[in-house]
């Protein structure tokens, strides 16, 4: 009999490339592996149906989408009070994440051998299954009570996640975590059993094309959305500066018209350069981002969340051969001290200095190309899902009951 992995976590599957990993590495391992999400983004809709074709695993999904019946329009009004309550400084409320009774009420009625939890409403899942006497793993993507801009934070109950991330650590039969910088930071704050390290890489494309040698030297950022608090507005600050030709590609939805925002922070003559691309399918995103030759990777340095992780992107870059221009948080030093050729560490702060370093890698052709080829050798090397994969069935089948 196959044993039953449950994987829940809190949104469309492709806007979280992380569960979908795990549920696809798992199913194809042999393991009977249901996710349990929720629907709450009517624009994934799409793109999880083309995630879904052929997946090792089966989906089961507690619907947020407006217009879906009379149960949805009363998680949505809970939600909803849950959210003004929080704002208005009141008894914090794990509501304000999404809907916790509804979604806990699924996963009890799916049988499981082992659950893995991601994200913060299902984290409080997770210790409500504990309580049931469930086996029950969690994986820390994100240090989610120290996350967040000061103006968002007055809206989450974050002291509520914090007691729901400790019970976790210190009862989980394991935790998992994007970075050693994260691991030891959540270990020192909360206690608890050391979180071992699976990074957010993904599986090793084909061997990238590199950009052709008669265009201006392509720098590229993506995300889900195009907003402020990413680093960019000061990024745009040193790119101004520099001397030598080179484009600059942000793709992602813009934010209450962030990217005029950012046009307005150039002169006349630099504009030309900046283009805009909308959101691509995560299938098509790795060919996109090997088209270009640099790769942002802004992470600030507060909250601490961002400086300790190691996003996506930084991975993503050193999959497509991308030298990766990165700033300089604790978790991106963790990575390119592994290969301190493969990018460049920089300050968001100093625009001066920033522009200077770009401009000596623009100026060099070879150069760019050798640090291309050392960014794609570290994620040959290390940063690979085919690295990470035995790790975690290692972890599982470790965690899992004996016969």
């Amino acid at each position: 009999m196959q044993r039953r992995i449950l994987i829940i976590t809190n949104g469309h599957l492709c806007r979280h490339p992380r569960p979908l990993k795990e549920a696809e590495t798992l199913g194809r391992a042999g393991y009977d592996v249901t996710v349990l999400t929720v629907r709450n983004h009517a624009p994934s809709e799409a793109l999880d149906r083309d995630l879904l074709r052929d997946a090792p695993f089966r989906l089961v999904t507690v619907d947020m989408l407006p217009g879906a019946g009379t149960a949805v329009f009363g998680r949505r009004l809970l939600l909803w009070i849950a959210r003004r309550a929080a704002a208005g400084l009141a008894a914090p409320t794990i509501r304000a994440f999404g809907p916790a009774s509804a979604l806990l009420g699924r996963a009890r009625r799916l049988p499981a051998d082992l659950t893995i939890v991601h994200t913060e409403l299902p984290f409080w899942v997770g210790t409500r299954l504990l309580r049931d006497g469930r086996r029950v793993a969690a994986d820390f993507e994100d240090w989610h009570s120290e996350d967040l801009l000061p103006g968002d934070r007055a809206k989450r109950p974050l002291a509520l996640v914090a007691q729901i991330e400790q019970t976790l650590l210190r009862q989980a039969l394991f935790s998992t975590t994007t970075s050693h910088t994260l691991a030891d930071a959540l270990h020192q704050h909360h206690g608890g059993r050391l979180a071992q390290v699976i990074t957010n890489s993904f599986p090793l494309q084909p061997d990238p094309h590199l950009s052709t040698a008669g265009e201006p030297p392509a720098l590229f950022w993506f995300s889900q959305t195009l907003g402020p608090g990413r680093g960019l507005e000061s990024f745009l600050a040193a790119w101004r500066q520099t001397r030598r030709p080179s484009r600059l590609v942000l793709l992602g939805e813009p934010y209450r018209g962030f990217d005029q925002t950012l046009l307005a922070q150039l002169p006349d003559d630099r504009r030309a350069q900046l283009s805009f691309l909308p959101p691509v399918p995560p299938r098509d995103l790795p060919a996109v981002i090997a088209c270009h030759d640099i790769g942002l990777a802004l992470e600030p340095t507060v909250p601490a969340n961002k400086n300790c992780t190691i996003s996506n992107k930084i991975l993503q870059y050193l999959n497509a051969g991308l030298v990766v221009v990165a700033s300089d948080t604790a978790g991106q030093r963790e990575v390119l001290a592994r290969a301190p050729e493969a990018g460049l560490l920089v300050s968001l702060s100093d625009a001066v200095a920033t522009a200077t370093a770009l401009d000596h890698l623009l100026g060099d052709r070879a150069e760019l190309r050798r640090h291309q080829q050392a960014a794609r050798r570290l994620a040959e090397g290390v940063y690979c899902w085919e690295h990470e994969a035995p790790r975690l069935l290692s972890l599982v089948a470790d965690a899992l009951p004996t016969r």
